[in-house]
């Protein structure tokens, strides 16, 4: 599904990045760590916010199988969740800075807001006023009206907000009472900043941590606030005296996650230790450690009716642990604090793996990755899939195993921030890659060896299901449609790739915001095919619409003849050929045209190139009529080509040379002798 909001016409004068993520149809399973939870008890729904850009949906009555749906739209890390509206919507926000809006039922997105102009990383919620509040790195807040939120579409998606100014740096956490009339934020200013909602106007700042403010929570009343901070500290501020009243030395790391039950009488904490703890806010020394999670908790969501606490961490997995108290009612000073009250969670959503580790081969099309669990899987770029699962292979071995004496330049780039295998398109090196048919394992029916531009054939079979890229001519035989590209030689433009629908296909601004996302099937659609036409830069245009293939990247280099082969070199010739020229058509080059075999264009090089030639050319034929069937084209029988002292594969093209063994800066030598 597309974005519904379109674009002002100057953004795209911006240089435009095309990505697309290499992914499964469904991805069932979180792929990366999940930043946020929201739990809707009225339908015992889980919802999670992962970094793999994915919300999900959970059954939380069914432990055997509890996924419900995916709900797919960001492009980046889901930062915070908030359900809204009775459970009715869902409210996100991102890293792709966006902030969008859901019908948590269905699970579709509705809208997208796109005032933001970096990570958008909080939300707070005043669901007696309905009312969500936004903040992220561009330091601003803005309050949004939730009815007018979910009337949004495509045709009426201006909204009107409200701006609360005054934060000096990047916002990491945000708070809001029930009705609606105190808003907090936390920062890396360290400091606490409180305005009043319904005016917008500042109240106070309040001072006293040492590091990033990430979590906080305030009283239904909005009379007291808790904050966790990277410092390690958390603590309880009275907004009506402006000071903080307690410091809770709890945790032995970062507070990253806040949780208080309804009369805020109790408060849930963790953080980069990984330990849950439950503390009396009334008498801070009096607390239980709930449990210790595998990995650092990042969100906490409550299940007051049946005393259990949702947990997410920084892996894959979600916990459902019982916060039921021990009832110990002996001195607290006598507790042991570190002996977790639990040690088993009531119930675990599983997790998927997460790509930590690639390698890109030197074919630069295929991919060795390794994951959270130390699978090995080979992957294909041009077809956006996975080829074969390795299991636990050794990766280094595998990467050794797949090694060619072969160079093709870099075309794209590769993120794994998601946990799952991102490509990046960039129109500056996107089209950097020519290589042949043959090279590639491609046979065509009619013989020819045609030549491939991987960026230009992969964006068209990203953008094949757009009406716009559809050729008018006929397909040849084996399947696909040629054109000549600048330099006159004949180029494949559609059909060698194809991509799984499935694949989303994301438009960008080159380091900074989404612009569009789709599916790849889906571009035919009339919403995709409207975001389509005014997204795409001139560049994809060219390739896609236009077939207009780039022109062949241009090797300069010099040939001489051997020095310890006793032929003076005439000329000193800058050559220029294809950067895909092999060795073998140089070879020939020499062969023919320098020493004259044959001709008479060996000349203008020299006697000693004349008595040469003519000794060539008497023993080619006197060789060719002893063996006709000799598979070595007399050239390469003649003249072999050297590069720093080293003989010459005449199956390596020139690209290779330079990068494997010519090594230096400036332009290829070659030089070339006769073989006796």
């Amino acid at each position: 599904m597309a974005m519904h909001q379109r674009h002002p016409s100057g953004i795209s004068r911006k240089k435009v990045q095309v990505s697309f993520v290499v992914r499964d149809e469904v991805e069932r399973y979180h792929r990366s760590g999940i930043n946020s939870l929201q739990f809707d008890p009225i339908n015992s729904r889980l919802y999670s916010a992962c970094r793999d850009s994915i919300i999900r949906i959970w059954n939380t009555k069914n432990i055997k199988d509890p996924y419900i749906q995916s709900m797919e739209h960001h492009t980046d890390w889901v930062n915070d969740i908030v359900l809204c509206c009775g459970g009715r919507n869902l409210i996100s926000a991102s890293s792709d800075t966006t902030v969008k809006v859901w019908n948590a039922y269905k699970g579709f997105c509705m809208s997208t807001l796109r005032t933001h102009k970096d990570y958008v990383k909080a939300l707070a919620y005043a669901k007696d006023r309905e009312q969500v509040a936004s903040a992220g790195l561009d330091r601003s807040i803005f309050l949004w009206d939730v009815n007018t939120l979910t009337a949004l579409t495509a045709s009426n998606n201006t909204v009107t907000m409200l701006n609360l100014s005054g934060n000096k740096d990047s916002i990491y956490s945000l708070a809001m009472n029930h009705c609606g009339t105190v808003i907090v934020s936390g920062s890396t200013e360290k400091v606490l900043r409180f305005w009043d909602p319904r005016t917008c106007q500042k109240l106070m700042k309040l001072k006293g941590h040492t590091d990033n403010v990430k979590a906080l929570v305030l009283s239904k009343d909005g009379t007291q606030c808790v904050s966790g901070s990277s410092d390690g500290t958390i603590r309880l501020w009275s907004i009506g005296h402006q000071r903080c009243i307690a410091t809770l030395r709890i945790h032995d790391e970062g507070v990253w996650a806040l949780q208080a039950n309804e009369s805020f009488t109790t408060l849930y904490s963790g953080g980069r230790d990984r330990k849950l703890y439950m503390t009396d806010l009334r008498n801070p020394d009096s607390r239980e450690l709930i449990c210790e999670e595998s990995a650092p908790i990042l969100k906490l969501s409550m299940n007051a009716e049946q005393q259990t606490m949702w947990v997410a961490t920084t892996n894959s997995c979600i916990n459902n642990w019982s916060i039921k108290p021990s009832g110990n009612e002996e001195d607290s000073t006598e507790m042991d604090y570190e002996r977790p009250l639990y040690t088993q969670p009531k119930m675990t959503i599983k997790g998927g793996t997460s790509i930590r580790q690639y390698h890109v081969l030197n074919d630069k099309r295929h991919i060795l990755t390794k994951d959270s669990e130390g699978n090995v899987a080979l992957w294909d770029v041009s077809t956006a899939c996975k080829l074969e699962d390795l299991g636990r292979a050794d990766f280094e071995e595998e990467i050794k195993k797949r090694f060619k004496m072969i160079y093709v330049p870099h075309w794209f780039t590769v993120d794994l921030r998601t946990g799952m295998l991102s490509i990046h398109l960039d129109e500056s090196d996107c089209f950097a890659a020519w290589v042949s048919a043959k090279s590639v394992g491609m046979r065509l029916n009619d013989g020819s060896d045609p030549k491939l531009n991987f960026g230009g054939l992969l964006l068209q079979a990203l953008l094949s299901h757009w009406p716009r890229t559809q050729p008018e001519e006929e397909p040849l035989q084996d399947g696909a449609v040629y054109n000549v590209n600048g330099s006159g030689e004949r180029v494949s433009t559609n059909y060698c790739f194809n991509v799984p629908g499935h694949t989303p296909v994301i438009f960008s601004e080159v380091g900074g915001r989404t612009l569009f996302r789709l599916l790849a099937k889906d571009a035919g659609r009339e919403t995709e095919t409207l975001g389509l036409s005014d997204t795409l830069p001139m560049w994809v245009v060219d390739i896609t619409v236009l077939k207009q293939m780039p022109k062949f990247n241009k090797i300069p280099f010099y040939l001489f003849p051997y020095p310890a082969a006793g032929i003076k070199s005439v000329k000193k010739d800058r050559l220029s050929a294809s950067d895909m020229l092999q060795v073998r058509k140089v070879i020939e080059h020499v062969y023919e045209k320098i020493i004259g075999a044959g001709s008479d264009a060996g000349s203008q090089t020299g006697s000693t190139h004349n008595s040469t030639t003519a000794n060539s050319a008497q023993e080619q034929k006197s060789d060719t009529e002893r063996d006709p069937l000799s598979m070595l084209p007399a050239a390469e029988e003649k003249v072999e080509l050297l590069c720093q002292d080293q003989i010459l594969d005449p199956n390596m093209d020139l690209r290779t040379v330079k990068h494997f063994i010519w090594k230096s800066g400036g332009d290829l030598v070659l030089h070339y002798r006769l073989l006796k």
